[in-house]
């Protein structure tokens, strides 16, 4: 329990079996009451070494991770707070405690865990995840006025504040809807800065493929679009 608040860790996950059980268990479960990895259909041996670890295990067949994430939420008990992390090990999890002091001592509804500001190890961000952080992060304090430098994985949020935003993207648009409807709902928001370290092992499914980086970028960019559209048609 952290300062008496329940802890839900969630951590979506696909083909990551060199990596997820190193993570789980990196993670002070003093801390964090209950590790959800809602797998994304993996064909190796990722639920095993994450159950193993101590994780409990969800699966969603259905591809994308937005999916993972809504599985692993649908299934897990309420906590007071959520914070999500990537299964590759590019997050920290002992930052997990200042993530969540963050939330609570500033009275946010939302933190993002900042890579930008935490200066990444060299190779951890490519050139063009980057510069596709940065356009969105414009675009986002053009339409709405709030200023976010990254879309990083790694975030706190406290469950009300989640459940007021109705999350749906089932892919690669998770992370932005968040901040989009964070900005648009007026939820308190600040940024942390974190680690970001090379992947354990494995490709990125993002950043590993050229076909990765545009679906996601796409993914990305659209929804900032459409959200905005939708504002001005009032819908």
């Amino acid at each position: 329990m952290f300062r008496n608040s329940s802890v839900l860790l969630v951590i979506p996950a696909l083909d990551e079996e060199d990596a997820i059980g190193r993570v789980v268990a990196g993670v002070d479960r003093a801390l964090v009451d209950l590790v959800v990895v809602g797998d994304n259909g993996s064909r190796d041996r990722t639920r095993e070494r994450a159950a193993a670890a101590g994780a409990t295990v969800v699966v969603e067949p259905r591809r994308g991770y937005g999916s993972a994430c809504l599985r692993a939420l649908r299934e897990a008990p309420r906590t007071d707070l959520v914070v999500f992390m990537d299964a590759d090990g590019s997050d920290d999890p002992s930052e997990i405690a200042p993530l969540l002091a963050q939330l609570l001592d500033t009275g946010s509804d939302l933190v993002i865990g900042s890579r930008v500001l935490g200066r990444p190890d060299r190779g951890a961000l490519t050139p063009i995840q980057q510069y596709g952080n940065a356009l969105t992060c414009t675009l986002v304090r053009w339409f709405w006025g709030v200023r976010f430098t990254d879309l990083g994985p790694f975030r706190a949020i406290r469950r009300e504040a989640l459940e007021r935003l109705e999350m749906s993207d089932p892919d690669f648009g998770w992370t932005i809807e968040m901040q989009v409807k964070a900005a648009q709902r007026r939820l308190r928001t600040c940024e942390l800065p974190v680690s970001c370290h090379v992947r354990v092992a494995g490709r990125s499914k993002v950043s590993g493929t050229i076909s990765g980086v545009v679906r996601a970028g796409s993914r990305i960019l659209s929804y900032v679009f459409e959200a905005k559209v939708r504002e001005w048609i009032g819908r």
